[in-house]
């Protein structure tokens, strides 16, 4: 009998990895492929193999429009952003204790034109608009309503919709191929037909738009209940699926911000930010939980996600300090469970917002300085009377280099993207001790500067300093060839090299808005279930800001990095001289803490 019955497990796990699937995406939506034949089961050591219509797939850049990324092991593939050419026939076969197992999927790509789309009165309309990569990308599409007369009136949709102007970008950048709109508590009035065109008159989509009677109060009825607790605390498989988790949320959010801005310096902590929105995952329900989830890149039923987070926070403790906090309105009341989770995982209780502006941007600012040492001692510049919630976020990081750099005040010429030079302070050192090759998953020259409390400075350096060569290592930046570089490093044997770093200072604020908002979280902006922080009623964010600051001196670093590579003498050298990409690496907790670029010194 117990043979009997492991035979039909197995048959039932070949009957589901053999079936096939097919799938009708529209353009610019995601999609995750899984290849696991059934939830619950060790597959640990696995060989999972994917290919697209019979060839092997190798990831692209993560976040850009069609790039395919495969995770997990290997048990997802995920496209950012589905565009036509990303039709075809998805196969994964996965290998385990010599048995093999095989899924394919075939995937429609369908163009979004000439549907109808039905909304309650009161709510919020989006309509989707995707630009092919082949149009011309240096202006906002245009929007059409269309009357039953046949009447074309263009829309001007804003960045922030208001009380007089409700039609907003979703993702207001001229430049991004998703000219997506949203229409704020839309009325019966905006019935219609609605188009998206070119300049040039080329339609990119229609919608008809449907006005229904308004939806039902929001209720927390279903969703009060705590965050679930962990059933296996002592599992090992839990702290190496976090940090796959943290490479694959740091690469996108690289990703995200180095497209808006492809050629000012950048800095921004991912620890930091994943560690607010997990705070904030803990009271989030529904539809606004998945969505933080996939946001984060980790799985549904990761339960332990809280009790990780904190575990990571004491491992990086000798070397990071982390500001994040939660504010609300003095008039709601916090869930106890919430309250008492919130300060179980993040030892941060839940603050209430005083009664003036001044005084809140005040407290504010004077807890974010403290928390950082006042490298950070304005990070708000006004807390409004209307505010439910404030999302923060600030990090502080400290590290002396293990290999110390000449005392000597010195000068060098620092080439610009566009070719200009200007001459920077640089830290120098004629035979210094370090790390250094060509890495090919990420096309650059990479060196491995270690510091103390158990973390590394890693300097990209492209080619040459044309924009080009830096947005091809960009490109090629996916989680999965920084873990590869990061494995490759480890042993690589230190050399003597001349050495010329660049000393920099920098102080960036990304703007965590519309990084939420492509991220997939713009529903915490306008009707959030975090049923499980406040069930008093529907509530959303107003403001979320994320600030971080980088410094390099002849001591170390503090909360960043810099870098870059020449090798124009016969003694090995290692130039920063020229624009380049940084990465400070806990060696210690296997993660990334700060990442960024550095194009203006």
């Amino acid at each position: 009998m117990r043979h009997l019955v492991l035979f039909c497990l197995l048959l039932q796990l070949i009957f589901e990895l053999s079936s096939s699937a097919d799938l009708r995406v529209v353009p610019g939506s995601g999609l995750t492929l899984p290849c696991l034949p059934m939830q619950g089961l060790d597959f640990t050591g696995a060989v999972v193999t994917w290919t697209f219509d019979g060839k092997n797939i190798s990831s692209q850049a993560a976040g850009s429009a069609g790039s395919i990324a495969v995770s997990k092991n290997g048990f997802y593939l995920s496209i950012s952003s589905v565009i036509a050419p990303n039709a075809g026939e998805y196969a994964c076969v996965m290998e385990h204790n010599d048995i093999k197992w095989s899924r394919t999927y075939t995937v429609k790509v369908e163009a979004l034109s000439g549907y109808t789309l039905k909304v309650k009165v009161g709510a919020e309309a989006r309509l989707p608009c995707y630009r092919p990569p082949s149009s011309p990308a240096n202006n906002y599409s245009l929007w059409f309503k269309e009357t039953d007369d046949g009447k074309r009136t263009q829309l001007t949709p804003v960045e922030i919709a208001n009380d007089d102007q409700r039609l907003e970008w979703y993702y207001p950048n001229q430049f991004d191929n998703d000219q997506t709109v949203v229409l704020k508590k839309a009325v019966e009035g905006d019935a219609g037909i609605y188009h998206c065109e070119s300049d040039e008159g080329e339609r990119f989509n229609s919608i008809h738009l449907i006005m229904e009677a308004g939806r039902a109060p929001f209720s927390c009825s279903e969703f009060t209940t705590p965050w679930e607790p962990c059933q296996d605390e002592t599992s090992r498989s839990w702290a190496p699926m976090l940090e796959e988790s943290q490479a694959e949320f740091s690469m996108k959010l690289y990703s995200h911000l180095s497209q808006w801005q492809p050629s000012k310096n950048l800095l921004f902590s991912p620890i930091s930010i994943s560690g607010v929105l997990s705070h904030l995952l803990l009271g989030a329900r529904d539809t606004t939980r998945r969505a933080i989830e996939v946001a984060l890149c980790v799985p549904h039923d990761f339960h332990c996600v809280h009790l990780q987070m904190k575990r990571l926070k004491e491992k990086l403790a000798g070397s990071l300090q982390t500001a994040s906090q939660i504010y609300y309105n003095q008039n709601m009341t916090v869930n106890e469970s919430f309250t008492r989770q919130s300060m179980q995982f993040y030892e941060a209780e839940p603050v209430r917002l005083l009664a003036s502006n001044e005084e809140n941007t005040q407290m504010i600012n004077s807890w974010v300085a403290n928390k950082t040492n006042n490298k950070i001692t304005q990070l708000v510049d006004s807390v409004p009377g209307h505010t439910q919630l404030i999302l923060l976020n600030a990090v502080s990081f400290s590290g002396q280099w293990k290999v110390k750099f000449d005392g000597k005040d010195e000068k060098a010429l620092f080439t610009k993207l566009n070719g200009d030079l200007v001459k920077v302070p640089v830290l120098y050192s004629y035979r210094y001790l370090v790390p250094m090759e060509y890495v090919p998953e990420v096309k650059a020259q990479v060196a491995r500067f270690p510091l103390t409390g158990g973390s590394s400075l890693y300097i990209l350096l492209p080619h040459t300093h044309k924009p080009a060569d830096l947005q091809r290592v960009e490109e090629r930046m996916t989680d999965t060839a920084v873990r590869q570089m990061i494995e490759r490093m480890k042993v690589v044997s230190p050399q003597h090299i001349e050495v010329t770093l660049p000393k920099i200072q920098l102080d960036v604020q990304a703007d965590m808005n519309l990084l939420l908002r492509k991220l997939g979280l713009s529903s915490l902006f306008e009707e959030a279930n975090l049923c499980g922080l406040y069930s008093g009623g529907e509530m959303f964010l107003t403001d979320a800001r994320h600030r971080a600051f980088l410094a390099l001196t002849k001591d170390g670093v503090e909360a960043g990095a810099a870098t870059s590579l020449s090798f124009s003498r016969s003694f090995p050298s290692f130039s920063a001289l020229r624009p380049f990409i940084l990465l400070l690496w806990s060696e210690q907790a296997n993660v990334p803490l700060f990442m960024g670029r550095v194009t203006e010194p």
